[in-house]
């Protein structure tokens, strides 16, 4: 159960608009979970909650805007292949032999995994969906989990639908301790369904407010005969009627001008995957243009079969390090600049206003970051600039040291305090050796 605290630290990161930076600062955290204040010490409300002084950064949980994590179990299987045949000669036949508990194991570790390198939510698309949900709750992460509806022989997507629907009939869209689980569909992609069963989707998604998942334009090669038919999946999609809701596209690689227009009118927001996309050479996302042209952008690893980890903060620094590259230009996406993407832009890509930020009335999902990490040498009294700087180009997730969701402390001094590391790890190998063997 949560306490009532306050968190004092040297520096807090909001993760606002401007990305400011707080010196001696303090989060307080409600009994609810949801943050009360943050701000300077000097001008926080009286209070009765125990003080904790921690001596480094705090700043908000990450948020994974696009992951498959239970493929913790299928990792280095093709790994040197490009994504269709990557899919088609070995990971949908590995799925195929999944059972329900391997799924929990795999997305157990994945939990732990994402939750040590300050990633507190995470964007699943995957099978089983108790399963990834009920590991959720175990560790204590966050999630929002979407049941893949895809058209291949043994999976009929239409009793995927039910299945949601009735789902989110039943339990809501959000719910466990902290709202931890939001339940969403997963449309695969374009080229995996009928062209008929997209709206149909949309429709179910629509009317209950819930988000819809799907892979867009991820490789040239995957959606040719889309193309042939529509000019462009976005024009397909938009042409069926599947926009308007609220829509996250995953990858969104090979988008025209015409296209990024068609997003951006119809509030459509990306999930970008800078470290997948590069692994399987499926191309760099137009991560500028997108920006430009207002559209939300979050940062996705996509599955730890394809990236081949869970932590963002590598995804962070190469979507930054890309968009320069693309554009030529050194400060095209700066180092706050890419936090936000992790934070802020993560959320507002899942149109949700309850997380990616330390703001009064959003849970209190934290992260405390050490400053005696050699990325800090200068200290963290340094100018704010250089300050992010370090941060993002030279810490990424190695200095995490403590996690909270939603006012629960989940990570203590580097380690899960809800489940073992090493029974998970044990749990994880037994189940990948069965499928290996």
């Amino acid at each position: 159960m949560t306490s009532a605290s306050r968190l004092h630290a040297p520096v807090v990161l909001p993760c606002d608009p401007d990305c400011s930076v707080l010196r001696d600062a303090v989060v307080d955290v409600g009994a609810d979970g949801r943050i009360g204040y943050v701000g300077p010490a000097t001008q926080a409300p009286p209070t009765e909650a125990v003080t904790r002084v921690l001596p480094g950064i705090l700043l908000p949980g990450l948020v994974n805007a696009h992951a498959h994590s239970p493929m913790t179990l299928l990792r280095g299987m093709g790994g040197d292949l490009p994504l269709l045949r990557w899919l088609h000669e070995v990971i949908w036949p590995a799925e195929a032999r999944l059972r329900p508990s391997d799924v929990y194991a795999g997305m157990l570790l994945g939990c732990v995994e994402m939750l040590r390198a300050g990633v507190t939510t995470s964007v699943e698309m995957y099978f089983h969906g108790e399963q990834v949900a009920d590991a959720v709750l175990t560790a204590g992460s966050r999630v929002v989990v979407g049941g893949p509806l895809i058209d291949l022989p043994g999976q009929d997507w239409r009793t995927t639908l039910r299945d949601i629907d009735k789902w989110i009939d039943a339990d809501g869209l959000r719910f466990g301790p902290g709202e931890r689980i939001e339940l969403s569909y997963g449309a695969h992609s374009a080229y995996m369904l009928p062209a008929a069963a997209l709206p149909t989707i949309a429709e179910s998604a629509a009317s209950r407010g819930a988000l819809l998942q799907i892979h867009v334009a991820e490789s040239r090669d995957e959606d040719v005969d889309q193309r042939a038919k529509y000019g462009s999946v976005p024009r397909m999609l938009a042409e069926l009627g599947v926009l308007g809701g609220r829509v996250l596209a995953g990858h969104a690689v090979h988008l025209s001008d015409e296209d990024i227009a068609i997003f951006a009118a119809q509030r459509v927001a990306v999930a970008h995957c800078p470290g997948s996309n590069a692994k399987l050479a499926s191309g760099i996302a137009r991560l500028v243009d997108l920006r430009a042209a207002g559209i939300a952008v979050g940062l996705g690893t996509d599955g730890p079969a394809s990236n081949d980890d869970l932590d963002l903060w590598e995804d962070v620094r190469l979507a930054a390090m890309l968009a320069r590259l693309t554009t030529g230009n050194a400060t095209a996406v700066t180092a706050p600049d890419a936090l936000l993407l992790a934070t802020r832009g993560g959320a507002e890509a899942l149109g949700r206003e309850d997380i990616g930020a330390l703001e009064p009335g959003r849970w209190a999902d934290l992260v405390h970051m050490s400053a005696d990490d050699s990325a800090f040498v200068g200290g963290i009294d340094v100018p704010d600039p250089q300050l992010l700087a370090n941060l993002v180009w030279a810490a990424g997730s190695r200095p995490v040291r403590d996690v909270w969701v939603a006012g629960d402390q989940v990570v203590a001094d580097g380690a899960p305090t809800r489940v073992d590391a090493a029974d998970v790890r044990w749990s994880a190998r037994s189940a990948s050796k069965r499928l290996l063997s």
